[in-house]
């Protein structure tokens, strides 16, 4: 059962306004944050078919990894026809965007970026 349902968590609203296009595929990476370094730890992809799952509904999903995580982001990916991708090109997506974060972190900030509690978050560059 979900817990946060009727919250209104920043993901809700992301979520909400992102599906109004329709369903897409969502590569998710999950990261630690240990300031000022972040690092990611899991990654992998799902079908967003409906937007009646919320921000409880993910985080016990995400449970399934197996990892403690302080922040988990999003990379919403459609086919060409704007509809779900095919899994292969999913993984193939997936393996590009872990390529591109072990180059520049800063990459989280081009998805959509959440805290444990469903709130925004942005990687900052240390100077």
């Amino acid at each position: 059962m979900s817990t946060s349902r009727g919250l209104g968590t920043d993901f809700d609203r992301w979520l909400g306004k992102l599906f109004r296009k329709g369903p897409f595929t969502a590569l998710i990476v999950l990261v630690k944050i240990a300031e000022p370094k972040v690092e990611p730890l899991r990654s992998t992809f799902v079908h967003v078919v409906g937007n009646e799952i919320d921000w409880g509904d993910i985080v016990l999903m995400l449970r399934g990894a197996g990892v403690s995580w302080d922040g988990a982001a999003f990379f919403p990916t459609r086919d060409d026809d704007g509809g779900l991708v095919p899994d292969a090109t999913a993984r193939s997506r997936l393996r590009e965007l872990e390529a591109a974060l072990r180059e520049d972190r800063l990459t989280l900030n081009k998805g959509a970026f959440f805290d444990v509690w469903g709130r925004n978050l942005e990687v900052q560059e240390t100077r």
